[in-house]
């Protein structure tokens, strides 16, 4: 099977097969790519018919059960599954139908359905509404046998067409005699229907309605106020059958009937018009009735005092409509609920609001309420002396009038308090440290004590040692603090190691950073000195990059200054952390073309007075990293106008050993390139090559040049250095020489003028030639055989025939009579 999983995921090491295969990894929807009956088990014969893929019902660590998808079925398929072989089929009790399962149920849940009468028989409801199979006619239905859907729609149950068909009507009356009698009308008005009553009263006179066989509780079936009379406007509100409070025999009166009626609103019906209201000796109230009274019973009542104004009690509570204050009551004329609660008499909560001061011996006697125990200190002081109403204890003790030192006559630990097991060790009235009005905070006077030894009693036992909050040291208590005043104190950081400092500088156990500090994890110690919080020194260590405006916003610390390069960069970019000035500006981010936003001579340097003239921007020429040297842009510079800069002044001119011209200087150079250049010999005078190929302006001639003085014009041309040209002798008997031939052919000592190899025979052709001279073949006679001499043909132009013999008068052979170096051949 493809897969990228390694053999011992399914396989084992002792055997090949059988193999536990892993669907991990396997991607969803692709199960037919093993399970195609082939390399993996497909689907069965059997199997519902579908496209989908294994997994939109099967999972890969069990194959059943299966959650079935019905994505993708067609509707009006179901029993190709679901014939009762493939798939559940309809039940035994299935309403009988041949329509396909999803027109009524759905897919993903079976009940609740709905039922589609479409294609259900007219007239076979009852094969299903049976009571049974499906809801019947209820059992206060018309009598009847017709089928449902005779009244009903199977679209909707109500309203019903009432079909009178097969209803006995009663034989028409005659205009001539008398309405039935009574028991007639009555016979005839039986209890069927609302269909069955209006028959009955088109007969004659309303009749008089027989209840008896009428179903308890139906009344509102006919009392709707349109069958029968329904509640008049001024009923007692509720949703109750008549029944409940009338009897069918007469309609009043009526016993009411509670049941069902809304808690809270007795008032609609309980207000002196529609029934008995408050009488007027009602205690004052606006609850309603059944707060306290029951249906059942007016009386006894249980009073709620809800609602009832606080401090409004003696209204009822005055011996006569209700309970008032007993015989013995303490005298007061507070209200009952200062002290009592309306949940339950007692226990009371007494109010001392109004008690005289100083006169609490009247109640508290021992008698009429509480009085001094046993073990009290003696004394004739009223007990609010040193008592609060509010509460009996903790007391609060006068002495006015003890004695100064005479403090342990109570405080001995029985009376009153003494001193406690951790107490520090003295025989000292408690008045030398305490005071009567607090028993803390107690002045300590720390006279005698060793410096040094504080931790004797500050050890949290004897007296207060330090708080779990206090900084971490062993040092004694008055390294920093004093015997007079606790705080402030004066911290000794000696001792502290650096860097320490946020152990105590938290904001918990000492002074923390401030919250408009420069953001920092640094130690304090690392700008601040213990000697002097400010001024401080701030070390930029540990400041991440490009995060400056966090502090240098102008608030923090400084920011940038108004006359500043406009920027959003961080000062870091230009700016060092050790000194301000000088700075590094940084261009990354600066818009190409603006330079002169800054470089305008006031923000930033502008350009000097010796400036090529140009509105084009900086960085068109320098870059940011450097500001020279430049690359000029010639773009848009008129050609010809090199000299306007190139002058030796605004930029770089002629160097001295320039050639001599008045060209400009994009006539040889290029912007680009200053070199190579390419040179314009226009308008240079002929034979005047040596001006400047003299091997310093230009390129001269080179070492193993032909020695001439003759212009480079006279062999080269401008437009290429060779080939050469054809050279033309000066001398009419060299003027020809040339085509074909090097020049040191001839000058071979590279000699402008040469001398002749063989001077007897110039200036004719053989004062070079002669030993090129070939006798054999300049024949003069044939018989004898004789042949000219060089100097006969020195010149090249005297006869050259071949004559018979001596006399030579008779022309054997004739020849050319010269050889000329035109020519293309001696022979």
């Amino acid at each position: 099977m493809p897969t990228s999983q390694q053999c011992d995921v399914c396989h084992r090491d002792h055997a090949w097969t059988p193999a536990t295969f892993n669907h991990t990894g396997v991607a969803s929807g692709t199960c037919s790519t093993c399970h195609n009956g082939s390399t993996a088990s497909g689907k069965p014969s059997t199997h519902v018919p579908t496209s989908q893929q294994c997994d939109v019902c099967h999972r890969t660590t069990a194959w059943t059960p299966a959650t079935f998808n019905h994505t993708g079925v067609a509707s009006g398929t179901c029993s190709t599954c679901h014939n009762g072989s493939t798939a559940s089929g309809k039940p035994s009790t299935h309403v009988p139908t041949s329509q396909q399962c999803d027109v009524c149920h759905r897919t993903t849940a079976w009940t609740p359905a709905t039922f589609n009468h479409t294609g259900v028989a007219s007239g076979t409801c009852s094969t299903c509404h049976n009571g049974s199979t499906a809801s019947g006619k209820p059992s206060n239905h018309v009598p009847t046998s017709q089928q449902c859907d005779v009244c009903h729609r199977t679209t909707a149950w109500t309203p019903a067409s009432f079909s009178h068909t097969g209803v006995a009507r009663a034989p028409a009356r005659p205009a001539t005699t008398a309405a039935p009698p009574a028991a007639s009308r009555a016979t005839i008005c039986r209890p069927l229907s609302s269909a069955m009553c209006a028959i009955a009263r088109r007969l004659g006179p309303r009749p008089t309605f027989n209840h008896t066989g009428v179903a308890a509780g139906t009344c509102s079936t006919c009392h709707n106020g349109s069958t029968a009379s329904g509640k008049p406007s001024n009923h007692i509100p509720t949703s109750q059958q008549c029944d409940v409070c009338h009897r069918t025999t007469a309609w009043t009166p009526a016993t009411f009937n509670h049941t069902g009626v809304a808690s809270g609103t007795c008032s609609t019906c309980h207000n002196g018009s529609t029934a008995s209201g408050k009488p007027s000796n009602h205690i004052p109230t606006s609850q309603q009735c059944d707060v306290c009274h029951r249906t059942t019973a007016w009386t006894p009542a249980t009073f709620s005092h809800t609602g009832v104004a606080a401090g409004t009690c003696s209204t009822c509570h005055n011996g006569s409509t209700a309970t008032g204050k007993s015989a013995n009551h303490v005298p007061t004329s507070q209200q009952c609920d200062v002290c009592h609660r309306t949940t339950a008499w007692t226990p009371a909560t007494f109010n001392h609001s109004g008690v005289a001061a100083g006169s609490c011996a009247t109640c508290h006697n021992g008698s009429t309420a509480t009085g001094k125990p046993s073990n009290h200190v003696p004394t004739s002081q009223a007990c609010d002396v040193c008592h609060r109403t509010s509460a009996w204890v903790p007391a609060t003790f006068s002495h006015s009038g003890v004695t100064p030192g005479s403090c342990a006559t109570c405080h001995n630990g029985t009376t009153a308090t003494g001193k406690p097991s951790n107490h520090i060790p003295t025989s000292q009235a408690c008045d030398a440290c305490h005071r009567t009005t607090a028993w803390v905070p107690a002045t300590f006077s720390h006279t005698g004590v060793t410096p040094g030894s504080c931790a004797t009693c500050h050890n949290g036992n004897t007296a207060t040692g330090k708080p779990a909050n206090h900084l971490p040291t062993s040092q004694a208590c008055d390294v920093c603090h004093r015997t007079t005043a606790w705080v402030p104190a004066t911290f000794s950081h000696t001792e502290v190691t650096p860097g320490g400092c946020a152990t105590c500088h938290n904001g918990s156990t000492a002074t923390g950073k401030p919250a408009n500090h420069v953001p920092t994890t640094q130690a304090c110690d690392l700008c601040h000195r213990t000697t002097a919080w400010v001024p401080a020194t701030f070390s930029h260590s540990g400041v991440t990059p490009g995060a400056c405006a966090t502090c240098h916003n102008g608030s923090t610390a400084t920011g940038k200054p108004a006359n500043h390069v406009p920027t959003t960069q961080a000062c870091d970019d230009c700016h060092r952390t050790t000194a301000w000035v000088p700075a590094t500006f940084s261009h990354s981010s600066v818009a190409p073309g603006s330079c002169a936003t800054c470089h305008n001579g006031s923000t930033a340097t502008g350009k000097p007075a010796n400036h090529i003239p140009t509105t084009q921007a900086c960085d068109a020429c320098h870059r940011t990293t450097a500001w020279v040297p430049a690359t000029f842009s010639h773009t848009g510079v008129t050609p010809g106008g090199c000299n306007t800069c190139h002058n030796g002044s605004t930029a770089t001119g002629k160097p001295t050993n320039h050639l001599p011209t008045n060209q400009s200087c994009d006539v040889c150079h290029r912007t680009t390139a200053w070199l190579p250049a390419t040179f314009s010999h226009t308008t240079v005078t002929p034979g005047s090559c040596n001006t400047c190929h003299n091997g310093s302006s230009a390129t001269g001639k080179p070492a193993n040049h032909f020695v001439t003085t003759r212009s480079c014009d006279s062999c080269h041309r401008t437009s290429s250095w060779t080939p050469l040209l054809s050279y033309s002798h000066t001398s009419l008997t060299y003027r020809s020489h040339g085509a074909g031939l090097e020049c040191n052919d001839c000058h071979r000592n590279n000699n402008e003028v040469i001398a002749f190899q063989f001077p007897a025979y110039r200036p004719n052709c053989a004062a070079c030639h002669a030993n090129e001279f070939e006798a054999s073949e300049h024949k003069k006679v044939n018989s004898p055989r004789i042949y000219y001499t060089v100097a006969e043909l020195q010149d090249c132009s005297g006869s050259c025939h071949t004559y018979t013999d001596t006399t030579m008068t008779t022309i054997q052979q004739s020849h050319p009579s010269n050889h000329r170096p035109t020519d293309g051949s001696w022979d």
